[in-house]
Formats: C-alpha cells, structure tokens, sequence
C-alpha cells in the first residue's frame, strides 16, 4: 500500500459542536459504545455496564505543564508554546512570528526568567535555552495553559481551566496538551470501577503540541509523526500480561496511552516479550495497523484529517468510523477536548 488519500479522513463538523467548556458534572458525558457495527448512545456514568472482571484500565498520569509563554525582545512581544524538552536546560517550541528572532537573541518573560535562542529549525521551531533548575516552579508562576487552538479564551489565564484541563491522576510534569480522555473520570467512577474486579495501571506519555499539527500531505504515507516522551514499568506490563492470561481485555483511556502500548508491543511476537520501555514515542497508526495489545479504546472525538481520526478509524474501521461520526453528530455530540466521548471495541 503505497498511497491512503487525506480525503479518505475528512467529515463536516459544525462549529457549535465543539466543545468550549466541559460539563459541570463529569460523568454526564456522552458515551457512544462501539462493537463493530453496533452502536449504542450511552453515558460515561454508565462504563461500568461495558466492563468485565479481569479488565485492565490503563491510563496516562502524564500532568499538562504551563508551557505557553509570553516574553519580549526589545519592545516586541513573543509568543512562546515550549512542546517538546530535549534535556535539562533545552526545549523545542513553537513561537509565534518566529521571523523576528536571530540565534543567541535574548527574550525576557521576567527579570528573573529569561530565555535564550539556540537555533532556528526547518520544521519551524525553535530550540531554546531555559537555563534554570527550577524550571517547572517558573512556568508555574509565569506560564499559561496551553489550550489547543480551538477552545477560544477572551483570557489566557482562566482559573477554570487550570482545574478542567487536569486529569485527577495528573502526577508526572511534561504534556503541553491532556489526555483528554481521563477529563471525563472522577474518584467515584475509579471506586466504582475497581469494585467490578477491573485493574487500573499507569502510563506516561507527556503529550506534545504536535498533536494538533495538521498532516499536510496529500498521501498520509508522507506524513512525519512527531515525537513524544514516553514510558512504561515493570508493573504495567505485568498487569497486562496476568489480564491477557485471565482471558480480560485491555483497555487503553485515549490515543496516547494506545499509541503506548502499541509502540513497545511492535516489535514482540507474543505477549510475554513486551519489555519496559522509556524514551521517544513516534508512532504513526492508520489504517492496516496491526493492533497487539488494545483490545478496547476510551477516547474522545477527533478532528477532521487529523492523525487521531486516523489512528481510530485504524483501531474500529474507517467506514465504520465515518458512520459513528456521522451519528455523533446528527446527535449533537460534543467534540473534541472538552467534549463526548466513544467506548471503541476493536474491529474484529
């Protein structure tokens, strides 16, 4: 297969169908459930119905980092989105009117925060220098949530959003976006969860601002994933392997924990070789992707021609995708970060 058209993944969705803000109560949320053909209009509040004993629950712990910033060199304000951190003291980022700056160009946020340009790459970022130890203290006290481009803020520092935009397992610093769809559990739901014999485990996979890049080529076979860091233990693995031996179903909660496990899951014939694994993550999944490890997928709803659209309708089917969509939103379904979501079985 040498060429998968981009137009093969577009839909019309309409503006007021996406999701501004969440829903005070989490777990009110739209849930439609998936299995092959069937579809059934649901709830978050009813998952319990969907799961079985001897399930494992996987989620990202990954915590969404004040990564926007705004700084000045000279007297021109610069917008900074640091997405990606190459060590301790270097970042790639996104910066709006990237033009304006030259290599060793100093753009302060504060007398006490300043940062250094170090290189200007072809893919438009830029590589800075935040030489600070307490790096994740000064974005806390000067940075901005970065909220993807479209959830439209008057205010860049809404409060609201510093609590909406966590995940309550949001634990280890690094994403610049959240995995959405851990937005949509609370504590109740997990105790609720665990009461049904179903295990909960962890991954990490600090989510870029590359996910909202769009593909830009025609044949998707074209397109450059970008990077993410990423990390699984011992322990998770372990609970996979004990839920696939008891005959339960692996259950990944969005497309960054899914792109995880089928990231370390690629290069293994059978269950009993996946190892754990820290490092970058690129995995790009379309359509003729052999799934090893996902057996279900929570995830939200995902924009027109986007990776995440591609990677579902890999995981449930295409047409069957562009079915469940259209249903969505004959429906009013609520897209994106901040909206529905669907309980995906994998196409069999």
């Amino acid at each position: 297969m040498n060429y998968i058209g981009i137009d093969d993944f577009d839909f019309n969705l309409p503006d007021e169908l996406i999701a501004q803000n969440p829903l005070p109560n989490r777990l009110q949320a739209k849930m439609l459930v998936v299995d092959n053909k069937q579809v059934i209009d649901s709830e978050v509040n009813n998952m319990c119905d969907y799961l079985l004993p001897n399930d494992l629950i996987i989620f990202n712990n990954t915590k969404v980092i004040p990564a926007r910033l705004v700084g000045y060199k000279n007297d021109a304000k610069i917008n900074i989105t640091l997405h990606y951190k190459l060590n301790n003291y270097q970042w790639l980022a996104f910066v709006k009117n990237s033009k304006r700056l030259k290599v060793n160009d100093i753009i302060v946020i504060n007398e006490n925060f300043k940062i250094v340009v170090l290189e200007k790459l072809d893919t438009g970022e830029v590589k800075l220098s935040l030489p600070y130890d307490n790096i994740f203290e000064l974005l806390e006290k000067y940075g901005y949530l970065p909220l993807p481009p479209y959830i439209k803020r008057d205010n860049i520092n809404n409060k609201d959003d510093k609590d909406n935009y966590q995940s309550i397992f949001a634990k280890e610093q690094g994403a610049v976006a959240s995995p959405t769809a851990s937005l949509h559990f609370t504590q109740e739901l997990i105790a609720r969860i665990k009461e049904k014999n179903v295990k909960i485990e962890f991954i990490t996979l600090h989510v870029g601002a590359g996910t909202f890049l769009p593909v830009k080529t025609e044949n998707i076979l074209e397109h450059t994933m970008h990077k993410e860091y990423g990390s699984i233990s011992q322990q998770t693995i372990d609970s996979i392997l004990q839920a696939k031996r008891n005959g339960g179903r692996v259950i990944a909660i969005g497309t960054t924990v899914l792109r995880t496990l089928e990231y370390i899951g690629l290069a293994v014939n059978d269950y009993n070789s996946i190892k754990p694994f820290s490092g970058e993550i690129d995995l790009f999944i379309y359509p003729s992707f052999e799934f090893k490890v996902v057996d279900c997928l929570l995830t939200n709803f995902h924009l027109p021609k986007s990776t995440l659209f591609m990677l579902v309708s890999a995981f449930a089917g295409l047409q069957n995708m562009k079915d469940v969509y259209n249903h969505a939103i004959h429906n009013q379904y609520r897209f994106f970060s901040y909206g529905d979501c669907c309980f995906l079985n994998k196409l069999k």
